[in-house]
C-alpha cells in the first residue's frame, strides 16, 4: 500500500513538473488532427523557424527572472540592435540612408552584440546600484530603446544588406535552418550554464533568498550586472536573426517581443517569485506560444482573438504560479 502511494506520489511530481511537455504534445496532436497542413514538415520547420528569435530572448528574460528581476526592454532592445546592424552590414553605401557604413560583417556583428550587452549592463547597474526595481527600470529603457531606434535611423527602414546576414536569418546548414542551429547551441549552452556553473547557482541562490545569498558572500551587485548583460546579449543575437531574415532593419521590429518572451518563460514554469527556472522547459513554452500563433494562422483565427489568447494564457500561468508558490 505504501509503495502504491509513494508511486503515485512520484507520478504527480513528475506530472507536476513536466506537465508542460504533456500540454505541448497534447496541443500539436490536437492541431494535426484539425489542420493537416499544421503536420507538415515544412510547417513544422517555419514554426520552430519563427520561434527561434522570440526563444532566445525568453532564455534571457529566465535569467532575469530567475535571479528576482524581469526585463520589459527586449522588444524596443530588438529595434534598436536591429537598425545598428542593418546600418553597418550595407552592401554598398547609400547616401538616402540617415548612417550608412560598409564594413566586414563580423566587425558589424561585432558592434551589433556589443550594444546589446551594453544596454543589458545599463539595465543591470541601474537596478543593482541605483537601488530601482527592475521593472521600472527596464520600463524606462524600453523607451529609450524605441526612441533611439527611431532617432537613429530616421524612423525608416534600412536594406541593402550583405549576403551573409541574410544567410545567416534565411540560410540553412544541412538542411538545417541556421536561426533553429543558433537557437539549440544558445539553449544547451544557457542550460549548462545556468545548472552547471557557480554563476548559475548564484543566481539561482538571488532569487530564493537575497539576505541568505548576501550573508553567503555572493556579490549580488556583480551577479545583477551579469544576468541583465548576458539578456541583453542573446536579445542582439535575436535581433541579427530578424534582420537577416527580414533582409533589412527596422526600428519597429519587436513590438510585443517581451510579452511573448514573459509568457514562453511563465508557461515553461519559471516562478515570478525567483528561484526557480528551466531552461529546457522555457524552450518548450516559447514552442507552445509558436504552435498557439501558427494554429491560429492556419485556423484564420482573428489577430485580436491571437492577442487576447495569449493574454489569457500569461494570466492562467501566473496564477498557476502563484498557487503553486503557496503550496510550497
Amino acid at each position: 500500500m505504501t509503495s502504491i502511494t509513494s508511486g503515485s506520489l512520484d507520478f504527480r511530481a513528475v506530472l507536476r513538473k513536466y506537465g508542460i511537455v504533456v500540454i505541448f504534445l497534447g496541443l500539436c496532436l490536437v492541431l494535426a488532427l484539425v489542420s493537416p497542413a499544421f503536420r507538415t514538415v515544412r510547417n513544422l520547420t517555419n514554426v520552430v523557424r519563427q520561434v527561434s528569435a522570440i526563444g532566445l530572448i525568453s532564455i534571457g528574460v529566465t535569467f532575469c527572472i530567475i535571479c528576482g528581476g524581469i526585463d520589459l526592454s527586449t522588444g524596443s532592445v530588438v529595434g534598436l540592435i536591429s537598425v545598428i546592424c542593418a546600418s553597418m552590414a550595407q552592401d554598398q553605401f547609400n547616401p538616402d540612408q540617415p548612417i550608412s557604413i560598409v564594413m566586414p560583417l563580423v566587425f558589424a556583428f561585432g558592434i551589433a552584440l556589443a550594444s546589446g550587452a551594453l544596454v543589458g549592463f545599463v539595465n543591470g547597474a541601474i537596478t543593482a546600484f541605483g537601488g530601482i526595481p527592475p521593472f521600472i527600470a527596464t520600463l524606462g529603457m524600453m523607451t529609450v530603446a524605441r526612441g533611439v531606434a527611431q532617432l537613429y535611423s530616421g524612423g525608416r527602414p534600412i536594406g541593402r544588406l550583405k549576403e551573409g546576414i541574410i544567410f545567416l536569418g534565411s540560410g540553412s546548414y544541412v538542411g538545417i535552418p541556421i536561426p533553429i542551429l543558433i537557437y539549440l547551441l544558445i539553449a544547451v549552452f544557457s542550460w549548462l550554464l545556468l545548472s552547471q556553473s557557480r554563476f548559475g547557482k548564484h543566481i539561482t541562490a538571488i532569487g530564493c533568498n537575497i539576505q541568505a545569498a548576501r550573508i553567503c558572500g555572493i556579490k549580488i551587485k556583480r551577479a545583477l550586472v551579469q544576468v541583465y548583460a548576458y539578456c541583453g546579449f542573446l536579445v542582439a543575437i535575436a535581433a541579427i536573426i530578424i534582420t537577416g531574415r527580414t533582409a533589412g532593419g527596422n526600428p519597429a521590429y519587436g513590438l510585443g517581443y517581451e510579452l511573448d518572451a514573459i509568457a514562453a518563460t511563465v508557461i515553461g514554469g519559471t516562478s515570478l517569485s525567483g528561484g526557480i527556472g528551466s531552461i529546457p522547459l522555457c524552450v518548450v513554452g516559447a514552442l507552445i506560444i509558436g504552435v498557439i500563433n501558427n494554429g491560429m494562422d492556419l485556423l484564420r483565427i482573428n489577430p485580436y482573438w491571437q492577442q487576447i489568447v495569449k493574454g489569457t494564457i500569461i494570466v492562467v500561468a501566473v496564477v498557476i504560479d502563484a498557487k503553486r508558490q503557496k503550496k510550497s
